[in-house]
């Protein structure tokens, strides 16, 4: 049962893996990359990725969560205690962070997967439109989801302020970061 516990952590990790590396690739890659561009573009790019995304995606997020959730029980039923305790931290987590996807990320997903597929850009409606609001700072479009409530946007989230069209520019390389580099 020992053997078990162990085999279905191991899938648990490498299965909830794929998930996390996916965050992890879209919150430092992605969204900076994607910030650059104006709201239809994103709407575009980030619409078709949810499309895919939210089709594919599950089946490592269930096998991984079902994996953890069996892992638990085998460790508890082995009678090792402090790895039935760890499993069942780690289940709960997942459970919080599915909890989280579903009542935050799935429905801005789904409102870029429909725009994406009609060809149009939604607009953020409510509390983000007032004056200094984030969505409504000029050359900041109006992104599909609800705005942090702060008064001005981070720079890392909304990248520089252009015209709409505009074309991104050249990242001009800072003398200071050459030695990085080598």
């Amino acid at each position: 049962m020992v053997t078990l516990s162990q085999v279905l952590a191991v899938v648990a990790i490498l299965a909830n893996a794929v998930v996390y590396g996916t965050d992890a690739f879209c919150a430092l890659v992605q969204r900076p990359a994607l910030a650059q561009v104006d709201d239809a573009v994103l709407t575009s790019v980030m619409g078709q990725v949810h499309r895919f995304g939210d089709r594919r995606m599950p089946v490592p997020g269930a096998v991984g969560l079902v994996a953890a959730v069996l892992a638990t029980v085998a460790a508890a039923v082995a009678g090792h205690a402090s790895a039935a305790t760890a499993d069942g931290v780690a289940t709960a987590a997942l459970l919080v962070w599915l909890v989280v996807y579903a009542r935050i990320s799935a429905p801005v997903n789904k409102r870029l997967t429909a725009a994406a597929v009609e060809g149009t850009t939604p607009t953020t409606r409510g509390r983000c439109n007032g004056p200094g609001t984030a969505s409504s700072t000029p050359g900041s479009g109006s992104r599909p989801w609800p705005c942090s409530g702060s008064a001005s946007p981070s720079p890392l989230a909304e990248g520089p302020r252009r015209s709409p069209g505009a074309l991104p520019q050249p990242v001009r390389a800072d003398p200071r970061r050459q030695t990085l580099r080598s």
